[in-house]
């Protein structure tokens, strides 16, 4: 329709519709109603988004003070669990220390009681590492003879292998295990349980067979349990190393003689003692090492292979042949004696070179230097620390222990 028909129809509508005012009137209210409903929705809409905001914000900040409480709680038991272990600590070494100062004087005790007695004294039986040997049982004795007043000739040494001279300064009579059981038995009895905490049925056994060939009925015993209970603390780091040095007397230690020996060996020579331990594990790497460590010592001088022909623990000996400046003394060991024609070896060694363990100890004893390889540092600490102590303490030769992965830079090093 057009504007002037609109226009027309407009003005005549109220004369032609008389509802017609009212009606317009009508729509402006509807218009300024929805007008007002319009500005109120809008109103209450922008409150809202406001009230949202703040309750977000209320939230957010809710949020960010859950996690701090989080995190504070996070550390609290954390700090909780760190006093937990160190109370825990505190409390075993507590327990540790009062065991050993029992142990301590227990120990006194019973070494008065035998010093005042006339009976005979079963020293061991020596079953375990020829490292704990040297380290810590023998200079324990030696103590034990420093300390108190019991005649030599009273004490019976059980060990193997022939090392009645590593207990020269301490007894006068010496037996030897193996004399009565074979390297087989011995194994089979000991290689479960290396630590002696206690005597055991095997132990027992070599008690009674001793104080039979020595004709004795009755007699106090001195075990390797003793050392052990008292140098516990030590070895679980809860004490120095002053408190073994209290109760060790450290001493070099006279070479065995072993006859003929000497006249069969080259007159200078290193001795060589590789095996196959926990911290040498047996692998290509290490073959392939050793050798060449033997390859480059056999190029400079007499080698002395201190492998035994059987086997008396978990160890494996590394086995090779080098040409004529390889010698061995396999044909000289008997079980009985095996441990006496190494140690008579190694002391009339240049130096020393094999698997880090009890050999690398004895050479420094007999005033040999040493050198250990190790591929695997999982052996204790205190030991060589220790070790380390006694050598410089004794002024007689160094114990070097080197990692296989820091050869070649030794090389390096030494040209060499």
């Amino acid at each position: 329709m057009s504007s002037w028909l609109t226009r027309a129809y407009t003005s005549t509508r109220g004369w032609l519709d008389p509802e017609w005012p009212a009606q317009r009137q009508l729509l402006h209210d509807l218009a300024a109603a929805t007008r007002q409903l319009a500005a109120r929705a809008e109103d209450d809409a922008a409150r809202e988004r406001t009230r949202l905001d703040e309750l977000a914000s209320g939230l957010r900040a809710q949020q960010q003070a859950v996690n701090g409480l989080s995190r504070d709680v996070g550390w609290l038991r954390q700090a909780a669990l760190r006093q937990r272990r160190v109370s825990a600590r505190l409390l075993r070494r507590a327990e540790l220390d009062e065991r050993t100062a029992q142990h301590e004087q227990q120990l006194r005790g019973r070494l008065q009681r035998i010093s005042r007695s006339r009976l005979p004294v079963v020293v061991g039986p020596w079953t375990g590492e020829v490292g704990f040997e040297l380290l810590y049982w023998v200079p324990f004795l030696q103590w034990v003879c420093d300390s108190f007043p019991i005649d030599r000739e009273r004490l019976i040494v059980i060990s193997r292998g022939g090392v009645a001279s590593w207990y020269g300064g301490i007894a006068e009579r010496y037996f030897d295990v193996f004399e009565h059981v074979t390297p087989d038995a011995f194994r089979d009895a000991t290689e479960a349980v290396k630590k002696q905490r206690d005597p055991r049925g095997f132990e027992r056994g070599m008690i009674r067979a001793a104080m039979r060939t020595y004709g004795v009925t009755r007699a106090h015993l001195l075990h390797p349990s003793l050392m052990y209970n008292l140098f516990w603390a030590y070895w679980a780091y809860t004490a120095s190393w002053r408190h073994v040095d209290e109760f060790a007397a450290f001493k070099r230690l006279t070479p065995p003689a072993v006859p003929g020996l000497r006249e069969s060996l080259p007159a200078s020579y290193v001795a060589v003692r590789f095996y196959f331990s926990r911290c040498l594990p047996d692998t290509a790497a290490a073959r392939t090492f050793i050798d060449g460590v033997l390859r480059s010592l056999t190029a400079q001088t007499d080698v002395v292979l201190l492998d035994t022909p059987f086997t008396v623990d978990d160890h494996r000996d590394f086995t090779a042949q080098h040409g004529g400046r390889v010698h061995r003394v396999s044909d000289r060991m008997t079980p009985e004696t095996n441990l006496a024609v190494q140690a008579a070896v190694i002391a009339g060694a240049r130096a020393f070179v094999g698997t880090y363990g009890g050999y690398s100890y004895l050479a420094p004893l007999y005033g040999v230097d040493s050198i250990a390889f190790y591929s695997k540092a999982n052996f204790k600490r205190q030991h060589l620390d220790l070790a380390h102590r006694v050598f410089d303490r004794l002024g007689t030769a160094r114990l070097l222990p080197v990692d296989i992965q820091a050869a070649a830079s030794l090389q390096l090093a030494f040209g060499s």
